[in-house]
């Protein structure tokens, strides 16, 4: 009898995690309902047993790097559980890491973004490659030659893992390699040389600090040329079969994101081909990290998604002092609060890929609410997931605290999408920039939030405070986080008043930008329709028809 187990949630699965309204209206409202039917069957699938498995398996056996043979040879290869290939051949499959690139389709970002969103909620840590690939072929465009060789296979929804020639592969990945012991950040202070060869190549010598998926095919580094930093496309293996001469030194040893493998590396005269311009490396990859920064608003927004999905699934099955969690009065608060959150970032998120779907299309508008609205979104979303994290592995109790719950996870992934592409003091300083060399970047921002003037007066005298804080310059950059927070709160203000139902916008308006809310989540005024927040975070069971049964896995 002392082992009898009641009182305990049901499983987490057997949901479709595309059943998130927000999720489904972003979707249709950024021109990309033609997708709905594949994004219900990923949903489907991402919501069984199975993948929580996979993902449950890639992070209890991390990658093991294999530096040499066992007579000696240096191979420089990482192995992977086979959970792993199976998250990676959902992701490629599915068109998650190039497809937009290969579709003339309008709203081909905001479906691939929504398919990220929807598989980040299994792993995360897989997304890393699957980003970087995504993102390398803006860059790869500069050089048309380079383009008209590899675009095809990074686009190939074949995953085709280990390390040979890589134009004979059925698909390619991509990852990147910026940042060095001395610089960080600042990736003008690389000291890694690239030397012209006679056959229009170059060798590149020097050191990487974070090479980000060192198992991919090919990445695009940063290097020191005759004219300037530089970006080049650096593949593992040459076109002889021979291993180029990037050596992986050893794999960090990361807080998150443990299935995914991070290298430092040494190049010893690898072999590498120019991106672009000399001395335009900068640049070149500039597209790049705005579309990985994209990747990091989606996977944040993805993961508060799943925290607050997981803390009501919880409450309305625990029971405590008589009744359920779900329905103690300070419970509920705290629910729907992280529920307001998370529909924030995920109707910024959405709003994010359109504005990509069309700022590539040629939309100069779209592009110039781009410049500032990525940074806005970057900076906040990303700052705002760990302590989102925190607060709904808590709902959860002892039970959230340990490995088993898959919450622990969450919360060591939660602090990478801050840190990826720029921390926020580089994102918030960011945003400065665009609006100060830009000042069509600023009018885009302000006709955006226009468009919900008149509907909520909180939101408008907020709009009001954040014009007249731009307009003072004195001690700007000392203020350049709270700027980016205001613009971010105003925007996503904005969208819901425009987009959410009214309970929503009410909730954030009043507690986000009239300040009638504490410092932590759970602390709603009264009066507020918390039943319509709450309701909006739970799963419901997916359709009798299984995932497998629907042409996935």
């Amino acid at each position: 009898m002392t082992h009898d187990v009641f009182n305990q949630a049901p499983p987490f699965s057997g949901h479709d995690v595309f059943a998130d309204a927000t999720l489904v209206a972003g979707v249709t409202r950024e021109g990309a309902g033609w997708a709905t039917g594949e994004l219900h069957r990923l949903g489907i699938l991402a919501g069984s047993e199975q993948a929580m498995e996979w993902g449950r398996l890639a992070n209890e056996h991390p990658p093991v790097l294999r530096t040499h043979d066992r007579y000696g040879r240096r191979i420089d290869e990482v192995e992977f559980h086979p959970a792993w290939h199976e998250l990676m051949t959902v992701a490629v499959e599915n068109g998650m890491h190039a497809t937009p690139w290969s579709s003339a389709r309008p709203g081909s970002h905001m479906a691939r973004a929504a398919k990220f969103y929807i598989w980040s909620q299994v792993e995360s840590g897989h997304g890393c490659p699957i980003s970087m690939t995504y993102a390398s072929i803006a860059a790869l465009r500069h050089t048309p030659a380079l383009a008209a060789d590899w675009e095809p296979l990074l686009a190939s929804r074949s995953y085709d893992f280990g390390l040979r020639p890589p134009l004979g592969k059925r698909g390619v990945l991509a990852g990147m390699a910026m940042t060095e012991k001395q610089g960080g950040s600042d990736v003008r202070a690389g000291t890694t040389r690239a030397e012209p060869l006679s056959d229009g190549g170059y060798a590149l010598t020097g050191h990487k600090w974070f090479n980000s998926a060192p198992m991919c095919d090919v990445f695009l580094v940063l290097a020191q040329a005759p004219g300037g930093l530089s970006c080049f496309l650096l593949p593992r293996v040459l076109p002889d079969g021979s291993r180029n001469a990037m050596h992986l030194m050893r794999l960090k040893d990361k807080l998150g994101n443990r299935s995914n493998a991070s290298a430092e590396v040494e190049y010893h005269g690898a072999t590498a081909w120019l991106v672009g311009e000399e001395g335009r490396g900068v640049r070149t990859i500039l597209e790049m990290v705005n579309l990985t920064r994209l990747d990091c608003v989606i996977g944040s927004a993805a993961g508060m998604r799943y925290g607050v999905t997981r803390a009501v699934h919880h409450t309305r099955h625990r029971g405590a002092f008589g009744r359920k969690l779900i329905d103690q009065p300070l419970m509920r608060n705290v629910l729907a609060d992280l529920a307001l959150e998370s529909e924030a970032a995920t109707v910024l998120m959405t709003r994010l890929a359109g504005a990509t779907d069309r700022a590539i299309a040629g939309n100069q508008a779209e592009s110039a609410l781009r410049r500032t609205a990525l940074a806005v979104g970057k900076y906040w979303v990303c700052k705002r997931a760990p302590v989102h994290a925190a607060e709904a592995l808590e709902c959860l109790g002892g039970n959230g605290y340990v490995e088993e719950s898959q919450m622990p996870r969450l919360f060591r992934e939660s602090p990478l999408n801050g840190i990826w592409e720029g921390s926020g003091n580089v994102a918030a300083l960011d945003v400065l920039r665009a609006l100060g060399r830009e000042p069509e970047a600023q009018e885009a921002f302000f006709s955006e939030i226009s468009l919900a003037a008149g509907a909520d007066r909180r939101l408008d005298d907020a709009a009001d405070r954040l014009r007249k804080s731009l307009g003072d310059v004195a001690d700007i950059e000392v203020r350049a986080r709270r700027i980016a927070e205001d613009m971010a709160l105003v925007l996503q203000g904005s969208l819901l008043v425009r987009f959410a139902p009214p309970a929503v916008a009410d909730a954030f308006c009043v507690s986000r930008l009239s300040g009638d809310s504490g410092r932590s989540f759970g602390t709603l005024p009264p009066g507020l329709d918390l039943d319509a927040l709450i309701d909006r975070a739970a799963t419901a069971p997916a359709p009798a028809s299984s995932a497998s049964s629907m042409g996935l896995r």
